[in-house]
Order: C-alpha cells, then structure tokens, then sequence
C-alpha cells in the first residue's frame, strides 16, 4: 500500500469504532469534535509532510524489510544518519504545528521493541522477534499510526507491582490461554492515543521474579474490545468549545492525552513480544527512554522555534524590538533552543548498532539532553511571558473585541505600533499564552518535565552511565596519585 495522504488518514481513523469519553459523556464521533480535532490535525501533517517533495527526504525512507517507501515515524534506524534524520523530523513537525504531533512514541517503541525481542529470542528460543516484525511490517505497508503505552498508575511508589494492594495499578496477564492472554490495567498520559490505528504496550519499570505477570509487552489496534479512553482535561481547553479562534492561540493545531483502561483485554499470541521475560522489562524500558529522550531533542526545539518567532513578533508589535534588553533576551532563548537540538544531534551521531542491527543512541547523551530539556523550556517560556508582556493574560476575549460597543475601545486602547492592527497583536499574544500556559503548554512544559521519565530518572541514568570510576583515574593520573 501506498502512503497515505492527510485525507485518508483522517478517514482512516473515522472508520474505527474507539471508545472515548470526555466530560463525563462518550464522544460518538472524535473526528469532529472542536476539543479533540486540533490534536488529529497535528498527526495529519506528519501525513501531509511525507507527501510534500520539499520533505519527502525526511519524511520517508525505504524500508530495509520490504523495499517499500514508509513514513520515518516507522522506520527501524539502521545507521547514525537514521538516528539524525529522526531528530531532523521531529523538528520540523514541531515548527509545522506548534504542538505534539504524538507519533514519536510509538516509533520510539518499534525500535526498542526490536533489539529487545531479538535478544529474548537469542536467550529463550521464543519467536518474539519474527511476531514484532510482522506486526512493524504491517503498520508500515499500511501507513498506520502507532502509539507507545508504558506508563502505568504505580500506586504506591515504594512497592513492586506484585505486592500493590491493588494488583491491577500495573497492567498485568490475568489469564493465559492456549491463543493468548487476556490483560487488566491501565495506561496514563497517553499521548494522541485517540488518533492511534495501534498501541504497543511495554512495562513501565525493571521486574523482579515475582512480577512476572506484569512483563508483558504487545499490540492491538485501539478499538479493540475492553480498550476505552478518558481524556485528560488541558488548561483553556473549553475555549474550543466557544466558536471562536482568537482566545485559543493554535486554532487548528494541539495535543490530546488519555487514561487509557485496558477491561480484561484479549492479545493474541502472535500480538504478544514479551511474556513474563522480568529480566527483559528493564532492558526495553531503558531503551525506549533513551530513544524518547533523544526525541525531546527534536520536537521540543521546533515548538521552541515557534515560541521564539512569536516572542520576537511581540517585541516587532510593542514596539520593543530594537530595545538591547529585548535582542539579548531573544538571542538566549535561540542559544537554549539550540543546545537542546546539539544534545539531540550529538546523541544520534554517537549511536551504534545492537545486536539485531537496529541502531541506538548513546544513552548517556540521551539522558543528558532529556535533563536539559527539564529546564530550558521552562526558561525560554519565562522570557517569552517577559517580552510579550501582562496583556498575554489579560486581554479580553474574541467575543468582546467584536461586539459592537466594546471593540472599539478594545481596538483603541490596546493598539502596540501604530502600523500593526489590535487584531494581530492579540493574536501573537493568545499564541504565546496558548504555549506557556494554554493546552500546549501540556506538551511543551509539564512534559518536558515528566515526559519519557521524571528528571531524577535522568540523573539515575547519568550516575551509571558517566563513568565516574574512570574520570577518577585519568585525574589520579594527572595527580601522580599511586595507591
């Protein structure tokens, strides 16, 4: 099968019979609801991109599998210049939306699943890595879209999923037929899960012996029986409700997360990737972070590109632009922007190959750029509140502007430079309100901390992957220090 255009893909994802609800209602039909819509369109131009020739470079490449052109948010990297490619992407998709295209986890799900199953396979003899190709072929001849589902309630932190109270606060096999299992749990933040054609579903933490129900690991398309989403509530989100473009800031583009219930669950065998393999939950875990910490590198940056753009229209529009203080607070938001796209980059171009030949990122510069991507959004998201100004989060609404009465005064008195229209300025004014503290934000800061683990888990993985014990003895070295 062909690609698929935007189009198709929206039609594509009208056809499946998903179980949404939101606002305490089932929604009948997500394709068209004004809250939900926004977040589909975002997935559409990751579509529409890989059908432009100005990105086709980008957008596909030729599977090594079966020869046929697929989107790169399905491709398994088989070099560094893949591993780059990928973060070249994501960046792009971020300046393209100004929000989370949400195809990022599951491609960083396909390419953790694959060198993980393989090496299961070398050590049990199970034939995990035959199903896992099969099933990664077939999204990508089919151009589907794919969601990655890792992280579970936990319940109480301090204890292991098999001594919860509750046992089901991590998803776990509560029947092991002959043809499959049947799972029970649920799945939370689960990013554009509602506009998925599949979701791979992966533990959340390294497993003892006793948690061996929990290593389960799997796919099944989104609507199938027992699966249902609740979708999770965003800052402004109701203002999509109220007919009007201005007060929302990205009017056509968004995000959408989801508490995802997984009711008593059948996967069938040839579904299933993992099964009560404890040993092996870690490993996937550890690379599927790696690869979505590598991924912050990228999209972030594109979404920061867009915030920094409309800062700098701001400033055009207050008629600050020319002020010393305004050009330096502009140029350090460029310069985090950038490292966190250098921190990206220098991940991927340390990649090597695992043992399947799917290649990985040096986890070490993974979690490095992750821990940065804990702060620096946060901070140029700061200087864009300080550049735009108190009037981001005190303009009055669209519905005022137009009335016939007030918007002559709101079109006076809150005029910038004379040769700008009041209607511009509070566009690029609701746009940064919409990234800092609007239903973007969602992606752009309280995910850039707690997306693809907390900030401590970063710090966790940077303590053992640093090498402490060898930068020791280069100074001792140094030092003459013999002991």
């Amino acid at each position: 099968m062909a690609l698929m255009t935007g189009e198709q893909y929206i039609e594509s994802i009208r056809k499946m019979n998903m179980q949404i609800y939101m606002f305490g209602e089932k929604v009948e039909n997500p394709v068209d609801n004004p809250i939900l819509r926004p977040s589909l369109n975002s997935v559409k131009m990751t579509y529409d991109l890989a059908q432009d020739p100005q990105y086709a470079d980008l957008m596909t490449v030729t599977s090594p599998f079966t020869g046929e052109k697929i989107n790169r948010f399905e491709h398994i990297h088989q070099s560094t210049e893949d591993l780059k490619n990928k973060v070249k992407m994501q960046r792009l998709c971020g300046q393209k939306t100004a929000a989370c295209f949400q195809r990022c986890v599951g491609m960083d799900a396909f390419n953790a699943e694959f060198s993980t199953t393989f090496e299961i396979d070398k050590k049990y003899g199970t034939d995990y890595h035959e199903r896992f190709k099969k099933f990664m072929n077939y999204c990508a001849s089919n151009d589907l879209t794919v969601d990655g589902a890792m992280t579970d309630p936990k319940g109480d932190r301090s204890k292991a999923p098999h001594a919860q109270a509750d046992p089901d606060l991590y998803l776990r096999v509560v029947e092991r037929r002959e043809d499959g299992v049947v799972v029970r749990g649920a799945k939370a933040h689960q990013t554009g899960i509602c506009n998925s054609h599949e979701v791979i579903v992966m533990p959340t933490i390294s497993m003892g012996p006793d948690d061996k129900d929990y290593a389960i690991s799997f796919a099944v398309p989104v609507d199938t029986e027992g699966i249902f989403m609740i979708i999770g509530r965003q800052s402004c989100d109701t203002r999509k409700l109220e007919g009007t473009s201005l007060d929302v800031g990205n009017s056509e583009f968004g995000g959408v997360e989801a508490l995802t219930i997984f009711d008593d669950v059948f996967v069938p065998n040839e579904r299933i990737f993992m099964n009560g393999e404890t040993e092996y939950a870690g490993v996937l875990v550890e690379r599927f972070a790696g690869y979505h910490r590598q991924s912050y590198g990228g999209c972030k940056v594109g979404v920061g590109d867009v915030l920094i753009g409309a800062a700098g229209v701001v400033a055009e529009y207050n008629g600050a632009a020319k002020a010393s203080a305004v050009k330096d607070k502009l140029i350090e938001m460029i310069h985090l922007n950038e490292t966190l796209y250098c921190c990206g980059l220098a991940c991927s171009t340390e990649g090597y190959p695992t043992e399947s030949g799917a290649y990985i990122i040096d986890l070490l510069l993974a979690n490095v750029c992750k821990q940065n991507v804990t702060r620096f959004p946060y901070e140029i998201v700061r200087l864009a509140e300080d550049i735009a100004g108190g009037l981001m989060v005190t303009a009055p609404s669209e519905k005022d502007f137009r009335d016939e009465k007030l918007g002559k005064y709101i079109d006076k008195y809150l005029k910038g430079v004379d040769e700008v229209s009041t209607e511009n300025r509070l566009k690029i004014l609701r746009l940064i309100e919409n990234l800092s503290l609007g239903t973007a934000a969602v992606g752009y800061r309280t995910e850039s901390m707690h997306g693809a683990g907390s900030p401590q888990a970063q710090r966790i993985m940077i303590q053992r992957q640093g090498n402490l014990a060898f930068k020791k003895e280069l100074a001792k070295k140094i030092a003459h220090i013999e002991e």
